[in-house]
Order: structure tokens, then C-alpha cells, then sequence
């Protein structure tokens, strides 16, 4: 139980208001660094005191780590193991109302979920069958508009208009494999909810007290999720200030028809700030005050020990930045015995990582970069994890084909021509359609050759389907027999669906399929590059037994519960025990949520912060660019140093560059500034080794 009287002891008064506030519509506006998580965390905990069962509290938020950190907390303070409490991502919790409620929509239950890779072939493959032109093909783009489309960030135009064709058959080829792609995670469950009235409200009796974080990050579709599910009890939590992700349908205005949709809402703002010291809050407070459309708040602290300047650095280039911002982590070390791993290296774009990087190789300092290519994203992780997907659904089109030929089988782009021209005309999935060859025989004329029968044709199109009882293309017995072997090591794999010993099943079909031959075969110049790939699925496979013998996972540990698991885990949720040790590199985008005794911000210039294209796109862009400075600034907790180049590399020309306007807006007795160290001549370097020589009192047959 929580004591209150102490609880008023070790929260200040607006969190306590936020924490024991359990009834109506609140909105609490908290502060970087003003101890959000805390109060959500005792918030649920008072609830839970007061009697209100665990199965009626939705908390949501947005990553898979903050839906840990906050659950493991509030464990902690109740000393319970609270099974039918619900804490999760948005996403997360619509996957969970889709394996109850899909079969509504015409999916079957076990339905997968395509990641953007899968996303992209499946675009790939409509627009192949639709006979779309290669130049007319961007697949990258396409997915975009989309997403766009399905999530009503955009309408459709005239010219965007010849891809309406496109993406009906996309849709129909995601029910057609039984699939949803990750906006269909939020776009399917209010679509179930408004269709169907009675599932609304079993949810709606459910869950009578909602709450989500970081509600400034929330979209049009995950605000309508939530507002559909909410009666009165909810509490949302954001910052204004802190939103930074319009870019993929982030509105903070939400806060704004928050207000409008619920009558009577409570407003407690958390302006008390435990992170970092006044000065770097006065900074923080002097740039983001220049913002128009937020709510008025200001940040204080009474954290003054080590109440550092802000140190801004002009240096000439970003390699002379890179070596600055190299030797000050290894000088900090040096003389304050900080670790690397208490250092954030902040940066607007990826493209300023490059010299960074190569300065803390040079310096022998470890590092870890985020936004680099994901350890599920590498090709000998998607192929195996291709297999359990197709496992676990043999509907799955898009992994069915990764797989099909890989390891190789002999199974040609001909065959494929004509499993895909009878899957299509038959409107059945390619798992469905080898199973018919196999039944049938496949049609293969007396030799084994693969031509055609009467009739018969490689390439049907989608608006000429095969008349039925039509004799189908041929298919030779040596396909027939791969196809054969294919379906038998898929069907023979099932036991993996059971939930016991995944990772042993796993690792007995790597060793099956022989996908060591395989990854010789294609590296055939580097058994060294064949050896890394195979240690990565060894990883994979240590990786499932660590997550099938957690404890927290309650037995949940089928190869469904795994697939879910790794799909809706993003590159920003990847937990790397290794990175411990490491200075932290990365977009300032990734570092939200997180704190370094000591930051650098690098690239402090116009055309970087703000971003060029950004202000090209609208001047009312410089706002949220203003938002993302100002999460930059808020991450560091004692000290913070910017740099700003004279000159930058952009492609192969170098160009001028002016401070960004943002350094003007920090107020000017926080910030103290370092000029660039001019060249001394040779005459003048001579005279310092010179005196450098007489002070270590050296003689002339020593010099």
C-alpha cells in the first residue's frame, strides 16, 4: 500500500495532484526532465490501492522500452506480478484487439504482420502484375503515399492518382496473404470499432481507465483509438514543446481537441525539472520561448552544483569539429573520471556521422551509432525469420517467395512465372497453388520439358483470368520434386507452433536446410564474411532462448508470441547490453526520452538546424525545428557544448556556413564562446618549441 502522507513527502505538489487526480478527463503537461514516468508509474499504483481492478487500467505509450520500464516500475512499487494489467505500445495493444477481432474484417486470426521490406515487395509485386513501368515504379515513394493515404494524413490528387489501381490490389494482396502492414495496426482496430458496435463497447466495459504518454507524439488515428475507447477517466500526459515527429503524423495539437472532446478536463503542469542544472534550463526556456503556438511554461530547477556555462565552438570544418568534440570526451575522461557511456553526441542528420566516426576510431574511443542497419534487417536474419513466418502462416506470399529458392533449390523464374500467373487467376495464395500441383500432377508433358499445353500461358494477367477446367502451364518433375521437398520441410517444421524449445527447433533447421553451404556458396571470395553472417543467426538463436526463458513472458512462447515480438520491435527499442561502455552517438530525433551528464550538439548552423528542406517545405516548419533544438538541449544534465562550422562538406563542393539562429536565442550571459585556433606561423612555432625546451631544461646536445 502507498503511504499518501509520505507520498506528499517525496513528490511535489503538482506530481501528487497528478498521481491521486483518478476520476474525470486530466491533462497533465509535463516538462522534459519534470519526472512524467515517476508520476505515471505512482498514479497507477494509487490506483491499484484504491481498489480499481488491474484488468480495467489501458496505459499506452510508444516505444516497446518505455512500455517495459514503466510496467517493471510499477511491479516494483506493488510488489505484484499484475498478469491482466495493460502496458503497452499503441501498436501493441492493436495487435492485441486484431487476434481477437480480425475474422470480422475477413482475415483468419494468425494473420502476419509485414514490416516496410515486406511492405515494399508486396508493392513491388502488384506493380509488376499490373504491368506498371520500372521509371513509374518507386517502390520507397509509393510505400509512403501509401501510408499517407491509409492513415488520412493525405488525399488522393491528380497526380497521384495513377497509383489508385495500385494500391487497391496492394490492399487485396495483404487479405489475399493474410496480412496487415503496420498502419493497418491502429487503421483496422477503429475501423472494427466503428463497424461494430458491440465490440466497442466490450472493450469500452474494460477498460475504464485509460492513460497514455507522451500524448504529443500521438496521431489523428491513435487519438481517434483512444477517444473511441475512453469514457471519462483518462489521463493523458505530453509536452507540447516536445513534439518532433509531424513528420510521421504527429499532431501536438491533439492537446488542443483533448480539451474540445472532454468536457471538464483537469490541467496540472509539471514544471519542476530534476535533469539538469538551471543554466542549461534557462537556455532551454530562452529558445523555446520564441515559439508562438504552445502553451506557456517554464522549466526551473534547483539543481545549481556545477552550474557550467554553455560552451559554444566555431570550428573551421567538421573534421576539425569531429577531433574537438574527440579530444574534449577524452580530456573530460581524463580529469573527471566520467565514463563514455555518460556522453550523448547529438547530430540533426545522419550524413554529419561520417568524420564523428572516424575521430573516435582514430581517438580509440567506443562508440555506438544509432539509426544504423537493424540486426533484423540483415539478409541472413530475414531469410531464417522469413521461414518462421511462413511456418506460422504458409499464406505469407511476400516470405514464401525469399524462401522459396534459398537456400537454391532449382526452382527458376519460370516456375515462379507460373506459380504466380495460377495463383493469380485463381485468386489463391502460392502456398495454395503449389499444393495443387502437387495434386494434379503439375500438367509436365512426357519428357519432363517445362513448355505449355494448349491454352496455357506463362504470363495471365489479372484482368484475364484462366477460364475454369482450362488445362494450366507446365511444371517438370525435378520443380515438382523441389516444390515437394519445400512444402514437406514447411509442414514437417509445424511443431514449432507448440511453444517448447523454439530455439532448438530453430537451430535444427538452420542445420537442415544447410544454409552454411549456402552462405559459402554466396561468398565465395570470403569465408570470413560467410562466418560473420552465420554468427549473427547463432545470435538469433541465443537471442530466442534468452526470450523463451524470461519469466515475464508467463509461458507465452509460441512461435506467434515470437513473430509479434520481433516485428513490432523498433531499431530505437533494440536493447544492446554491449553499448554499455559506449560514448552515445546519435540524430537528435533518437536521443528523446533520454539523459547524458554531458552532451554535444553538433552541426549548430543554418541549412542543418533548422533544415533546409524542412523551411523550404513551409517557414512555419522553424517551430518544430525550434522543438527539436530544444529537445537537444534538455538531454544533457551538467554540461553542454555546441559546435557551429565555418565550412561544411555538402558532396563533393565545400561551402560557407552560418550559425544557426537558434545560438542567438540562448540567452548571452549562459554561453560562453571559443573562437577557432589561428595557424601560428613556422617562426612562431619555433619560438614555442623553443620555450617548451627551456622549461623542461633541456640542453643543446639534447635538443
Amino acid at each position: 500500500m502507498l503511504d499518501l502522507e509520505a507520498l506528499k513527502k517525496e513528490l511535489n505538489p503538482q506530481q501528487y495532484a497528478a498521481v491521486t487526480t483518478t476520476e474525470g478527463p486530466i491533462l497533465i503537461i509535463a516538462g522534459a526532465g519534470s519526472g512524467k514516468t515517476r508520476v505515471i508509474t505512482f498514479r497507477i499504483a494509487h490506483m491499484l490501492d484504491k481498489g480499481i481492478p488491474q484488468s480495467q487500467i489501458l496505459a499506452l505509450t510508444f516505444t516497446n522500452k518505455a512500455a517495459r520500464e514503466m510496467e517493471e516500475r510499477v511491479k516494483d512499487l506493488t510488489q505484484k506480478k499484475l498478469q491482466n494489467l495493460t502496458v503497452s505500445t499503441f501498436h501493441a495493444f492493436g495487435v492485441k484487439i486484431l487476434r481477437q477481432e480480425i475474422s470480422a474484417l475477413g482475415w483468419r486470426e494468425n494473420f502476419t504482420i509485414y514490416d516496410e521490406t515486406d511492405k515494399i515487395a508486396l508493392i513491388k509485386e502488384s506493380g509488376r502484375e499490373l504491368k506498371f513501368s520500372p521509371e513509374a515504379l518507386d517502390c520507397y515513394k509509393i510505400a509512403i503515399l501509401f501510408s499517407d493515404i491509409k492513415t488520412g494524413r493525405k488525399d488522393w490528387k491528380v497526380e497521384t492518382d495513377m497509383y489508385r489501381e495500385l494500391y487497391e490490389y496492394y490492399q487485396e494482396g495483404l487479405k489475399l496473404y493474410n496480412a496487415v502492414d503496420f498502419d493497418d495496426l491502429i487503421v483496422l482496430p477503429i475501423k472494427i470499432f466503428r463497424e461494430f458496435p458491440e465490440i466497442l463497447q466490450k472493450y469500452r466495459d474494460r477498460y475504464k481507465y485509460l492513460m497514455v504518454d507522451e500524448f504529443q507524439d500521438t496521431s489523428h488515428q491513435q487519438y481517434e483509438m483512444m477517444h473511441l475507447l475512453a469514457d471519462r477517466n483518462v489521463a493523458v500526459v505530453g509536452d507540447d514543446d516536445q513534439s518532433i515527429y509531424s513528420w510521421r503524423g504527429a499532431d501536438f495539437e491533439n492537446i488542443v481537441n483533448f480539451e474540445k472532446d472532454f468536457e471538464g478536463v483537469k490541467e496540472i503542469r509539471l514544471e519542476q525539472n530534476y535533469r539538469s542544472t538551471e543554466t542549461i534550463l534557462e537556455a532551454a526556456n530562452g529558445v523555446i520561448s520564441h515559439n508562438t503556438n504552445r502553451k506557456d511554461k517554464k522549466l526551473w530547477s534547483q539543481k545549481t552544483v556545477g552550474n557550467k556555462p554553455i560552451e559554444i565552438f566555431m570550428p573551421q570544418n567538421e573534421t576539425d569539429e569531429a577531433d574537438f568534440i574527440a579530444e574534449s570526451i577524452q580530456g573530460i575522461c581524463a580529469e573527471e573520471k566520467i565514463k563514455y557511456d555518460d556522453f550523448g553526441v547529438l547530430i540533426r542528420s545522419n550524413s554529419q556521422s561520417r568524420p564523428i566516426e572516424e575521430a573516435f576510431l582514430q581517438a580509440n574511443i567506443p562508440y555506438t551509432m544509432s539509426g544504423g542497419t537493424s540486426f533484423f534487417e540483415r539478409k541472413e536474419i530475414k531469410d531464417i525469420v522469413s521461414y518462421l513466418r511462413v511456418i506460422a502462416n504458409h499464406d505469407d506470399d511476400i516470405n514464401l517467395l525469399r524462401i522459396l529458392n534459398t537456400p537454391r533449390r532449382g526452382i527458376g523464374r519460370a516456375a515462379l512465372e507460373v506459380l504466380n500467373a495460377r495463383a493469380s487467376a485463381e485468386k489463391k495464395s502460392l502456398w495454395e497453388t503449389i499444393k495443387s500441383f502437387e495434386k494434379e500432377g503439375g500438367f509436365a508433358d512426357e519428357n519432363g520439358s517445362q513448355g505449355q499445353d494448349a491454352g496455357g500461358d506463362f504470363s495471365l494477367s489479372r484482368d484475364e483470368p484462366q477460364s475454369k477446367g482450362a488445362p494450366s502451364a507446365a511444371l517438370p518433375p525435378k520443380t515438382l520434386a523441389a516444390l515437394a521437398e519445400f512444402t514437406s520441410l514447411i509442414e514437417k517444421n509445424s511443431n514449432m507452433l507448440g511453444g517448447k524449445e523454439l530455439s532448438k527447433k530453430v537451430k535444427a533447421l538452420v542445420e537442415e536446410i544447410n544454409y552454411w553451404d549456402f552462405l559459402i556458396l554466396e561468398n565465395p571470395k570470403s569465408e570470413k564474411a560467410a562466418r560473420f553472417k552465420y554468427l549473427n543467426i547463432d545470435s538469433l538463436i541465443n537471442s530466442i532462448a534468452q526470450w523463451e526463458t524470461n519469466p515475464d513472458n508467463f509461458g507465452k512462447t509460441s512461435l506467434y508470441d515470437y513473430l509479434n515480438r520481433i516485428t513490432l520491435l523498433s531499431r530505437d527499442d533494440m536493447d544492446d547490453e554491449g553499448d554499455k561502455g559506449k560514448v552515445n552517438l546519435m540524430t537528435i530525433h533518437a536521443s528523446k526520452g533520454l539523459e547524458f551528464p554531458v552532451v554535444f550538439i553538433a552541426g549548430a548552423e543554418e541549412g542543418l538546424i533548422p533544415h533546409a528542406r524542412a523551411i523550404e517545405e513551409d517557414e512555419k516548419n522553424v517551430e518544430e525545428e525550434r522543438r527539436l533544438f530544444y529537445v537537444a538541449i534538455t538531454r544533457a544534465r551538467d554540461k553542454l557544448y555546441i559546435s557551429s562550422c565555418a565550412k561544411r562538406k555538402k558532396m563533393t563542393a565545400t561551402v560557407e556556413c552560418q550559425p544557426s539562429r537558434f545560438l542567438d536565442e540562448i540567452p548571452a550571459r549562459l554561453v560562453e564562446y571559443h573562437e577557432p585556433q589561428l595557424a601560428v606561423s613556422d617562426e612562431k612555432a619555433l619560438d614555442i618549441l623553443a620555450n617548451m625546451r627551456r622549461q623542461l631544461g633541456l640542453t643543446e646536445s639534447q635538443k
